[in-house]
């Protein structure tokens, strides 16, 4: 047989991921650098879990969704939201066919690795005045230091009047930083483990210098600035959920514009590309739902994480303001419901080949990224996708042309994570993880594909508007 036919037949049969950038049009990519200027607004201005969740409310209520509790006659085209403690969302299109018998569904997650401060945060140390923290999610500690920090979050008071912080995103702010040691006095630093650089306890920013009088040190002075200007006691800080995240703004990266650099992109590029997917979903034949959800970066626990029952409770609202709910009702309609895991994979970087098995790993640049399983070493702790649905998935995505590829999140006995796939599947549902492939995971500066981005997009809306 010619060389040429065995080309050819490998063409015809053979698979082999390819740069996403060959495959759109020229009107397609247009499209694609255009919707990367409304994400980079979006993930410039949410920065936490409340922030994205205001922001997500405010859209949806822009764009007809009602929120549930007001909503009284669902009908095939009506859009409702479920807003659970400001901190994680539910939004749906109700379609023509019984909740009963399925829904499909999106889960992304709005919360990122960051820094969180403690109850008891205030302190005082040779001058200084610093803040005592405790990171939140999975985090290289030595990267968060020596970087410009802004502080957001919400203080509530003990008469439950909210005070919102957002200090160190405008130019004029003064921003939080945490030191380290010079290169000339850190040789015995410089020898340690990269997980022991910086310890824990040691990220703690800078917070003021200046004493309020010879007398009087820098605490009070700090105290009394807080309090004229925000109203708050020290106390208050045991009610308040304050985060430092990266006072970095979205930029383009590369010559040919074709990536973003920002903060929080795991898993907010998911999150952004399920919010405006459902936004142009209507009288869809299934319901369709998004889900953004909160705690996923420490398991999702708590009432806002995806191990509570948030999600199973909007879809029995849902089911009971229009056919009347009962258990066995919403235990069906979970049970027939299909899913995608909306979450990040970890792109192949050629600086750090080792960690990643070619043949297996997703590209920057060649699509939206199925993964069968997540997990770690014998994917423990994964869904691992039902060979049928993820045909199904493929399908629905070759049918409407979305660019996409598949890999596993690094090598065997060296990689791992997990999503929120196996939470939903333990009702029995349909579940894959599909998601964007980043560079610099969890770091303060995450990189991301444009066309990646687009592709999640027209990936998550395609399914939602599937059979």
């Amino acid at each position: 047989m010619e060389s040429g036919e065995l080309k050819e037949i490998e063409k015809k049969l053979g698979y082999k991921s390819k740069n996403g950038w060959l495959k759109v049009s020229d009107e397609e990519r247009e499209k694609i650098f255009e919707f990367a200027e409304d994400y980079k607004t979006f993930i410039g201005e949410c920065k936490t879990e409340r922030e994205v969740a205001d922001r997500i409310i405010k859209v949806a209520e822009e764009n007809g969704f009602i929120n549930i509790e007001t909503a009284t006659n669902l009908k095939p085209g009506s859009r409702i939201y479920y807003n659970n403690k400001g901190k994680s969302v539910v939004m749906a299109v109700i379609g023509k066919d019984s909740v009963r018998n399925g829904f499909k569904a999106t889960a992304a997650h709005i919360d990122s690795p960051r820094i969180d401060l403690k109850p008891n945060p205030l302190y005082e140390d040779s001058g200084l005045a610093l803040f005592k923290t405790h990171y939140y999610g999975g985090i290289k500690k030595y990267q968060w230091v020596t970087i410009p920090l802004a502080l957001h979050g919400v203080v509530i008071k003990e008469n439950g009047e909210k005070v919102t912080f957002q200090l160190g995103e405008n130019d004029n702010d003064p921003i939080l930083y945490i030191t380290d040691l010079l290169p000339h006095l850190g040789k015995d630093q410089m020898e340690k483990k990269a997980s022991d650089v910086v310890s824990g306890e040691a990220l703690n920013p800078v917070v003021g210098n200046m004493p309020l009088s010879e007398d009087v040190s820098v605490k009070p002075y700090l105290l009394k600035i807080l309090n004229e200007k925000y109203g708050i006691v020290e106390e208050d800080f045991i009610s308040a959920e304050l985060e430092l995240v990266p006072a970095y703004k979205p930029r383009d990266i590369g010559f040919d514009r074709s990536m973003i650099g920002a903060y929080g992109q795991d898993d907010r590029i998911c999150a952004y590309d399920v919010l405006r997917a459902i936004l142009d979903v209507n009288n869809p034949e299934k319901t369709a739902v998004a889900i953004f959800a909160d705690k996923e970066e420490i398991g999702s626990m708590g009432n806002t994480g995806l191990q509570s029952r948030f999600f199973e409770n909007a879809i029995a609202e849902i089911l009971e303001k229009q056919e009347g709910s009962t258990d066995m009702k919403l235990r069906t309609a979970m049970r027939n419901a299909e899913l995608l895991s909306a979450d990040v994979n970890s792109g192949f970087d050629p600086l750090y080949p080792d960690v990643s098995e070619k043949l297996n790993t997703s590209y920057i640049g060649n699509g939206i990224c199925v993964t069968k399983y997540t997990g770690s070493r014998g994917k423990s702790g994964s869904n691992d996708a039902n060979a049928e649905f993820v045909a199904k998935v493929r399908k629905i995505f070759n049918e409407n042309n979305v660019v996409w590829q598949t890999g596993e999140l690094g090598k065997v006995d060296i990689g791992g994570g997990g999503t929120v796939a196996l939470y939903a599947a333990n009702y029995g549902m349909e579940v894959v993880d599909c998601g964007v492939a980043l560079l610099s995971m969890h770091s303060p500066y995450e990189l991301s594909s444009k066309l990646d981005l687009y592709m999640g997009y027209k990936a998550y809306k395609s399914f939602l508007l599937s059979k």
